[in-house]
């Protein structure tokens, strides 16, 4: 399964980190590929991107569904689309007082035809949107 992690060591209370992750409209937009999402209810959005698979671009919807919400820790998803399906996470472990970890996970695993060749291009392109997407909240976050 194509997926991939990222750590960043942000000097940031972890409550700051909390407050901005609990409200998915403020890191939606951080996603690579980003087009629109809209806000279900409280635990689900649909989420469209545009992706690149090498000199292909393709506009992709998700659903994505919030399946858990651990303050100050944890936002666990899954996602599920036409041809794709996965599961990620944020997660902030406090280092101390001013100092905290920002980790992100992703794994996304294409279904039906051509899963193969579109799997092992999502097993290069996945550990750079975790990473895009990490460095993306840093950046909102370290003002």
């Amino acid at each position: 399964m194509p997926s991939g992690m990222h750590q960043e060591v942000l000097k940031i209370p972890i409550e700051v980190i909390w407050n901005f992750m609990k409200e998915m409209d403020n890191w939606s937009p951080l996603v690579p590929g980003y087009v629109h999402h809209e806000k279900l209810n409280n635990r689900q959005s649909k989420w469209e991107f545009e992706s690149d698979f090498g000199i292909l671009k393709k506009r992709v919807s998700f659903l994505v569904d919030i399946k858990e919400w651990k303050p100050p820790t944890k936002v666990g998803f899954d996602l599920k689309g036409e041809k794709y399906v996965g599961e990620g996470y944020f997660e902030a472990l406090a280092i101390n007082r001013n100092k905290t970890r920002l980790i992100g996970f992703l794994d996304v695993n294409a279904i039906g035809a051509m899963e193969g060749m579109k799997n092992s291009v999502l097993k290069n392109s996945v550990p750079k949107w975790v990473e895009e997407m990490a460095l993306g909240i840093a950046s909102k976050l370290e003002v």
